[in-house]
């Protein structure tokens, strides 16, 4: 089977590949396409694969136009950062000017990086649609839930967005219960960045509570230091980390004007440093990266870990197994039929009755040949459901806007998103990102 990243410059490309290793011989993907808009970053992630490798695995190579890349793909990775870390520190800092939080994926962000991804994210589509109309689209792009809506309307169902958070938000409580990973079923829904754990059923008994209950368990893994035994009894579930910028707006907003550099920032300067190095000692390439990536990994979300006492990260989500194994579990599961239960980013399709059916959400769907399909969810609370009606609108003012060119659907998006709320705000923040 042939698998085709676009984006496959990407710095977190590797981990894929890394995924693929560990397949048995003779199953599986058996080449690599790789298409990307900066040939020298391409390049250099070639070697990272190459050495990584040690000549197993899967046959890579560049493919320098797109058509190329695609043309017989079984599998097409969506992981393209448009506008690179250089834009989404631009985001940050044009945010952070006007007193609202800036992170790539949630508020004002948000919306910015989905006003000028979109587009591009929807031309792949329509490639997709013309050369290779069997394959299977799994979306990385962020913001991952409104791209993978974006290009539902191209590609109907045969699109997929992934997200190694709701994962990892399981895997930690399951392991703070004690409970048996392989015996334990859980009920996840929400929208991407945006989602609730509502209960870990193991041999017919709901854990969630107990868990909830108990302040020494709750201390042992990142979301319930993050949001506090208090509140976390309070609301009755197990928010995806994102939801921290929410709930603790004051104080996350307040650890982003503190900090030196912001994250888009961090990257930028991490990233530029890694590509640098690599391509002037192409035979280090690969110890580079895995240096680069565990100081990635120890940072990720620290802004909201320091502003939420979060602490420092579990030691098992810096060995890699985020969105790398969540699309390797994806595609075993649509190649060999497998029926498996996994937590993505696809059409409502009726899951949640107040949004209509090819609204994307984020929740559990039971996996095989035909596609991802969801499965019955209890109806949200009065709270996740607001925010969730009120996030999705932002969501499809933003495609609209990234559609259309209006200016009035993209002050809308900005405006009524529940970290903005504020058209002055929103509109000083449109002209700054025109150069007005």
């Amino acid at each position: 089977m042939r698998l085709s990243i676009i984006g496959g410059g990407g710095f977190r490309v590797p981990l894929v590949h890394r995924a693929l290793l560990s397949q048995p011989p003779g199953t599986g993907v058996t080449e690599v396409v790789l298409h990307d808009t900066d040939p020298a970053r391409v390049a250099v992630i070639a070697e990272v694969l190459r050495q990584q490798s040690s000549g197993a695995g899967p046959v890579v190579r560049v493919a320098e136009e797109l058509d190329d890349a695609l043309r017989d793909a079984d599998f097409v990775f969506s992981a393209m950062r448009v506008g690179g870390t250089v834009g989404r520190a631009r985001d940050e800092r044009l945010a952070l000017a006007e007193g609202v939080l800036g992170q790539e994926t949630v508020g004002a962000g948000g919306v910015l990086y989905g006003l000028r991804t979109v587009p591009v994210a929807v031309r792949l589509a329509e490639r997709v649609r013309e050369v290779a109309p069997q394959a299977w689209v799994i979306n990385f792009t962020n913001p991952a839930g409104m791209v993978t809506e974006a290009m539902s309307r191209v590609l109907g169902d045969r699109v997929i967005g992934i997200c190694d958070s709701p994962v990892g938000l399981v895997r930690r409580a399951i392991r703070a219960t004690g409970a048996d990973p392989a015996r334990t079923e859980y009920d996840y829904l929400g929208l991407n960045h945006l989602g609730w754990l509502r209960s870990l059923t193991h041999r017919g008994r709901d854990l969630l509570p107990g868990l909830l209950a108990d302040d020494a368990a709750l201390t042992t893994f990142e979301e319930g230091r993050l949001f506090g035994a208090r509140w976390l009894r309070a609301l009755g579930a197990l928010p995806n980390e994102y939801l921290h910028y929410y709930y603790f707006r004051r104080e996350a907003l307040e650890q982003e004007w503190e900090a030196a550099e912001t994250r888009g920032e961090f990257l930028d300067r991490q990233q530029s440093g890694f590509f640098t190095r690599a391509a002037a000692e192409p035979e280090r390439a690969l110890a580079l990266w895995d240096v680069t990536r565990m100081e990635r990994e120890r940072t990720y979300l620290a802004d909201a870990r320091e502003a939420g006492a979060g602490g420092e990260r579990d030691p098992e989500d810096l060995e890699g197994g985020g969105y790398e194994q969540v699309a390797l579990d994806l595609m075993r599961a649509l190649y060999e039929d497998r029926g498996a239960r996994l937590i993505l980013n696809v059409r409502n399709a009726g899951t949640v009755a107040a949004l209509d059916a090819d609204a994307v959400i984020e929740t559990v769907c039971e996996v095989g040949a035909a596609g991802p399909r969801p499965l019955p969810a209890a109806p949200p609370g009065e709270a996740e459901l607001g925010l969730m009606l009120q996030v999705k609108a932002v969501e499809r003012a933003t495609i609209e806007a990234a559609s259309t060119g209006s200016y009035d659907a993209a002050l809308r998006a900005l405006t009524l998103h529940p970290l903005v709320d504020s058209p002055a705000v929103a509109n000083r923040l449109l002209l700054r990102r025109l150069g007005r």
